[in-house]
């Protein structure tokens, strides 16, 4: 993944585990990584990305906001699942992921499960059509331990 062959793959990255045990920081140091190496990141905490959206949506910047995320090669969603999302937040995500399916590469951090990820999504027929593109091509990583911030 330091090679960031993922990326020039359009594969995605799938990081869960418990609070602490370092998901940001392994998000954080892949996408500085590919920063780099020459490669156009975006990072985002998903519970503001979707208010982000949501705000283009009322002013009319939607399609220029989700041009400029199209136009990068890796985009970070940090803390995915946090919050059950409504019918607005789920087709934001559906309509990024459909931009981005097998052309450019995502990085999902997560407490939880992705088994667990289609509760969080919601509507059955959209979760399954999310989670179909961002699993079938994506490397798992399970992050195990005690909190970083512990044993600070």
């Amino acid at each position: 993944m330091a090679q960031c062959d993922f990326i020039d793959k359009g594969e995605n990255i799938l990081i869960t585990g418990s609070t602490g045990v370092g998901k940001s920081y392994l998000a954080s140091a892949l996408g500085h990584n590919a920063c780099s190496k020459g490669y156009k990141v975006l990072y985002f905490n998903t519970a503001k990305f979707l208010t982000k959206l949501k705000m283009a949506k009322v002013d009319d910047s939607y399609l220029k906001e989700t041009a400029k995320i199209e136009r990068q090669n890796l985009f970070i969603l940090d803390d995915f699942g946090l919050q059950t999302m409504d019918n607005q937040s789920q087709m934001i995500l559906m309509d990024i992921i459909e931009d981005r399916h097998a052309k450019s590469s995502l990085i999902i951090t997560s407490q939880l499960p992705v088994a667990n990820w289609h509760e969080i999504i919601g509507e059955k027929t959209i979760a399954d059509a999310i989670m179909d593109r961002i699993v079938h091509n994506a490397h798992r990583i399970e992050l195990k331990g005690e909190s970083m911030r512990k044993k600070q």
